[in-house]
């Protein structure tokens, strides 16, 4: 995606809006760290999470994507709806980011209600999660446990929660929470794919065979721990039935 394919108006325009990005730029960094420190050493949270990672989008990679949606829109003969200084924050919301890896899927009930609670308890204002997934089966598991989903033809999978320090503040901060497998997927996806998509039609397809690979370890994974969780059940039952034959 050229930059030399924009307008005169549009370069001047992502320019601006990228410079008021810089303005800022501490702050994003200072609200991201506060949450990071928040969820990743939260007791109620730590027994259920693998680990956490915090960023601030670079500039650069900033200016990337917003020349890559003005020419997408442009050839989808989308009407304009430009992304300026004025409303960049409420535009793009992971201009700050933290991320939360946990093991398997069951997992996730127990973070979404840990991470609701403490979301509230800081009076964040949070809007309303999604997890972006593309198989029925994860579908229909979000949607039990009261979180909405939207499909993702990229094969994309991860759960987002918006936050903000209050109903007023430019700050926004995206909390993703993902598996170890589809984080696998997540990075070799975000190199290769993002922010201007790969051309190769070999690596696209590689992609999608990744994506599918990533779910597999998933609910292996998954099968794993209901092994296990079946078999303390188990165990414990049978002592349960030999002391009441004694």
């Amino acid at each position: 995606m050229s930059e030399s394919k924009l307008t005169a108006p549009d370069q001047t325009r992502i320019t601006t809006a990228v410079k008021r990005f810089r303005e800022v730029e501490h702050d994003f960094r200072h609200f991201a760290k506060t949450v990071y420190s928040l969820v990743s050493e939260h007791p109620r949270l730590m027994p259920v999470i693998h680990s956490v990672k915090w960023r601030v989008k670079d500039p650069t990679h900033l200016r990337r994507k917003l020349v890559g949606k003005t020419l997408k829109d442009r050839q989808r003969k989308r009407p304009p709806k430009p992304i300026t200084a004025d409303n960049l924050f409420e535009r793009i919301e992971d201009l700050a980011g933290v991320r939360i890896l946990h093991l398997h899927t069951r997992q996730m009930e127990t973070i979404h209600a840990c991470l609701s609670r403490i979301l509230a308890d800081q009076q964040y204002v949070v809007k309303e999660p999604v997890a972006n997934t593309w198989d029925d089966e994860s579908r229909r598991y979000f949607e039990s446990i009261g979180i909405k989903t939207v499909a993702r033809e990229s094969m994309y999978t991860s759960v987002h929660y918006i936050v903000a320090p209050n109903s007023t503040s430019i700050l926004r901060c995206e909390i993703q929470v993902r598996t170890l497998s589809e984080e696998v997927w997540g990075e070799v996806s975000h190199r290769i794919d993002y922010p201007r998509p790969t051309r190769s039609i070999a690596c696209k397809e590689q992609l999608r065979v990744l994506a599918r690979i990533s779910s597999g370890c998933t609910r292996s994974v998954d099968s794993i721990f209901a092994s296990e969780r079946e078999h303390i059940e188990s165990r414990r039952r049978l002592k349960a039935a030999r002391k009441r034959s004694k």
